[in-house]
């Protein structure tokens, strides 16, 4: 039998594998969370615990020594793996319950918190717009934003030198030598139809028209109009004001105050303006200098838009026989028949895309 020298492994000592093992179970009781016993379990069962430095060191044991020593390890190895394995379920349950009270949900609650959503009272007004003129026998047209300079300007009787086609109140492409624009008003719809068909035309053209205008309580530069136009023999002035009165009824009820104001268009002859009564303080602020309205700035009437019977030139601009058909064509602002119908005292609530302006009006369709 071979003699072996006695060695002497204080880590192998069973006083010194049990103090390993209690070290760990009570690190393992004082793990609050997950992460913490995962330090835990790194520190006392990871390769370079003091449990496993000392299993290391069995094989400098006697034979004899061996199987003792190691059963030992293997006990308190196995001691604290079970503990482990416990703290890390009670851990898990906690974490779970804790997830279930802060993430529970209250079915009592209204389930239709999320608003729905709204077209723009713009895109329904002008879809009313449009019926009104198709039950009346209109054709709807449309044309282009980005439009030429000829179907803009020239077609319509507006010379080179007016003061329309400076920078300072259209929006050029590129400069005012391009000959291109973005459309002032959607007039050119109308040279376009007259170049496309014979009379009789009734036609009306709903559409985003764009200015060089300060944006204020009833302007913005990029607007919406509905141009209406009317090709046939023997039309006057009175069909034009026939037709304005059923469309302002139309919009905004029979009790609904208007009137025709003399003025120019180099595209009409004659033209007129069409007002109507403000909508905020009803005449009452004309001459008051204690109650001023900043919607019609006291003059009691609002713009509504432009109209005149056709100049004979744009007709034959558009190879139109003005000795034979005369017509009438109008321009109307859809933001301000907005206003006028429901109140809105300023055009930055319609323009400024917040949701709590669109909403009020419903998913009307």
């Amino acid at each position: 039998m071979t003699d072996y020298d006695p060695v002497e492994v204080t880590p192998l000592h069973a006083e010194e594998i049990e103090r390993y093992r209690e070290d760990a179970l009570a690190a393992i009781r004082a793990a609050a969370d997950l992460a913490e016993l995962q330090a835990v379990r790194i520190a006392h069962v990871g390769d370079r615990s003091p449990l496993a430095l000392a299993n290391r060191e069995i094989g400098a044991l006697p034979p004899q020594a061996r199987a003792d020593a190691g059963r030992r390890v293997n006990q308190a190895r196995a001691a604290v793996m079970a503990a482990l394995a416990a703290r890390e379920a009670e851990l898990l349950a906690e974490r779970d319950q804790r997830i279930l009270a802060e993430e529970t949900v209250d079915v009592s609650l209204p389930w239709d918190r999320h608003p729905l959503g709204a077209r723009h009272p713009l895109t329904t007004l002008q879809e009313r717009i449009v019926d009104v003129f198709v039950a009346m026998g209109y054709e709807v047209v449309e044309g282009p934003e980005v439009e030429a300079e000829w179907y803009n300007f020239d077609a319509l009787n507006i010379p080179p030198d007016h003061p329309a086609r400076s920078m300072q109140d259209t929006f050029w492409v590129a400069s005012p030598d391009s000959g291109v624009v973005l459309r002032t008003h959607t007039s050119p719809a109308q040279a376009r139809a007259m170049l496309t068909r014979r009379p009789p035309i009734y036609v009306i053209c709903p559409g985003r028209t764009y200015r060089t205008d300060e944006l204020d309580a009833t302007h913005t530069p990029v607007f919406h109009q509905v141009e209406g136009l009317v090709v046939d023999e023997g039309i006057t002035m009175a069909h034009l004001k026939g037709t304005l009165d059923a469309f302002a009824r139309a919009m905004f009820g029979p009790e609904v105050e208007s009137r025709l104001r003399p003025s120019y268009f180099p595209f009409t002859e004659p033209s007129a303006e069409v007002d109507l009564r403000c909508f905020v303080c009803r005449g009452a602020s004309v001459d008051n200098p204690d109650a001023p309205c900043r919607t019609c700035n006291s003059e009691g009437w609002i713009e509504w838009g432009g109209c005149g019977v056709t100049n004979p030139r744009v007709l034959v601009a558009c190879g139109i026989d003005p000795a034979r058909y005369t017509a009438f064509a109008f321009g109307i602002g859809i933001e301000r028949t907005l206003m006028f119908r429901h109140g809105v005292r300023d055009m930055h609530d319609i323009v400024e895309g917040d949701v709590r302006f669109t909403t009020a009006f419903g998913v009307e369709v």
